[in-house]
């Protein structure tokens, strides 16, 4: 869900879209499920 929600942002600009991928990914963020490198390629991939 993660990836479609980026790549459908990525593609439209929905804000919507950004919304749920944020969504997706900030409980693996909190619980610490990302490793570091992970989080990084993600954050640099969204701006």
């Amino acid at each position: 869900m993660r990836d479609f929600s980026w790549k459908y942002f990525a593609m439209t600009g929905d804000v919507d879209a950004y919304l749920l991928y944020r969504e997706a990914r900030d409980p693996l963020l909190e619980a610490g499920l990302l490793p570091a490198e992970e989080e990084k390629a993600l954050d640099e991939e969204a701006q």
